[in-house]
């Protein structure tokens, strides 16, 4: 032997013992029912822990509301959440990780056990012997019957039937066979859906006041391969934003008047949304979330209209309110405070001293400090949360193949075999599944020939 033999000998060794450890040690692991079974009650939990605790907030929200004194459950504290990235269960490596694994345990499954079921069902001989149909659990023997009426009573019954000679094989229903090997593969394209949403999807939130344009810029949870989905050249401009009230001053709906524009300025696209009616352009869809107060719209005398930014006031959790501070002297020596609860028009003037001086609407005014104040309009601002995740039409789809491959499951696969024999007509059959409704059919199959051969 060369040296050049004793290189490649080493080689091919090299090669055929990682291939051997994974199909020998590795596969069967991969394949076993019972991994799939814990892995998928994983993925279960860690999912329903990232619908119940709140997704991408900030630290400050999480040691809120997830104290370490008391804990949650004795264990679950601000400290652990963070830490184990419960706060962002869906784009953790972890979380990712049971994801590969689970989908490479069904692929595992689908390889050594669906397949070769499906090319089992595909093969197929003919029983030649009397004893062949006595191994079968239903079988049967009747005389004065053909093979050939048999064969035509089967292909009557939708029946696929192969004869030869004095032998007859008749199989339905392999579609059932295929149906597993599809549900694997729509699971398959589900976690692909997921994995792709993960790791380039993002979600972000805006407060923007009417009249602004903006882009997207509060990211609050993104994939490490975002980038791709933001905007490029074009951005939104909030044309207006109004509440409805009912009579009794509860709110009824938050409607937001938006516009896509390009880098010129020129509307692409104009919608209004709402609650479950959000905005959907270029795969980002913008959902209508929040609202705030930016601003009042005040004039002092004969002055230009002053849009004044308002700020959220600290109530101690007894409701929302905004307020701003209005000069009424040039050397800011005096002034008055402005606060709001809504964008129904109405505002709260406030002297110095924090007496309540007057309470005006839109388009009044009022005389205070020497000048006269006119207020002419509440801003609101719309709070958006902004989303985008190229996976969704992945899992759309890897879910409805699912259903239509459940459907193809519960499909019998049955199998009839016969045997002619000089007077004598040998049948058996078996299925994988409803086989009480074979076991009808096979006798009712059985009635009918012999009633047909007889009238014959």
């Amino acid at each position: 032997m060369t040296a050049k033999d004793v290189v490649f000998s080493k080689l091919s060794s090299w090669g055929t013992g990682p291939r051997k450890f994974f199909r020998k040690e590795l596969l069967p692991v991969l394949a076993d029912l019972r991994l799939a079974i814990v892995l998928l009650l994983a993925i279960a939990i860690f999912s329903i822990s990232g619908t119940v605790i709140e997704q991408g907030q900030s630290a400050a929200f999480y040691q809120a509301n997830y104290p370490e004194d008391p804990a949650l459950f004795g264990f679950l504290t601000w400290k652990v959440l963070l830490f184990i990235g419960l706060d962002h269960v869906y784009r953790t490596w972890w979380f990712l990780s049971i994801l590969i694994l689970f989908g490479s345990s069904l692929t595992a499954c689908t390889f050594t056990r669906q397949l070769p079921t499906l090319k089992s069902a595909q093969r197929w001989q003919y029983y030649e012997q009397e004893k062949q149909f006595k191994n079968l659990a239903l079988s049967a023997e009747v005389k004065n019957v053909s093979l050939d009426h048999l064969k035509q009573t089967l292909e009557s019954r939708r029946y696929l039937v192969f004869q030869e000679g004095n032998k007859l094989y008749a199989r339905r229903g392999i579609i059932g066979r295929i149906g597993p090997i599809i549900v694997h593969a729509s699971m398959l394209i589900i976690l692909a859906g997921s994995i792709v949403g993960s790791m380039t999807g993002f979600i972000a939130q805006e407060l923007v006041p009417s009249g602004k344009i903006f882009g997207i810029q509060n990211i609050i949870d993104a994939g490490p391969f975002s980038e791709s989905q933001m905007p490029q050249d074009w951005a939104v401009k909030v044309n207006r934003f109004w509440i409805d009230y009912t009579p009794d001053g509860t709110i009824d709906q938050f409607y937001s008047d938006l516009s896509v524009v390009d880098r010129e300025g020129q509307e692409r696209d104009r919608q209004t949304i709402h609650v479950n009616k959000p905005l959907r352009y270029d795969g980002i869809t913008f959902y209508q979330a929040d609202w705030g107060i930016a601003g009042v719209k005040v004039r002092i005398n004969r002055s230009p209209v002053l849009q004044l930014p308002m700020a959220q006031l600290d109530t101690g959790g007894k409701g929302r309110i905004w307020g701003t501070w209005v000069p009424t002297k040039t050397d800011l020596s005096e002034g008055v405070s402005l606060l709001a609860k809504d964008l129904q028009g109405t505002v709260l003037i406030y002297d110095n001293d924090g007496q309540l001086v007057s309470t005006v609407r839109e388009g009044m005014s009022l005389d205070i400090n020497g000048v006269t104040l006119y207020v002419d309009e509440v801003v609101g601002s719309t709070g958006l949360q902004i989303k985008a995740d190229p996976g969704i039409p992945i899992v759309y789809a890897g879910f409805g193949l699912l259903m239509i491959s459940v459907l193809m499951s519960y499909v019998s696969h049955s199998q009839i075999w016969g045997l002619q024999q000089g007077d004598r007509l040998y049948i058996g059959g078996k299925t994988n599944r409803a086989k009480v409704a074979f076991e009808r059919e096979v006798v009712a199959l059985l009635d009918q020939i012999e009633s047909e051969q007889t009238i014959s």
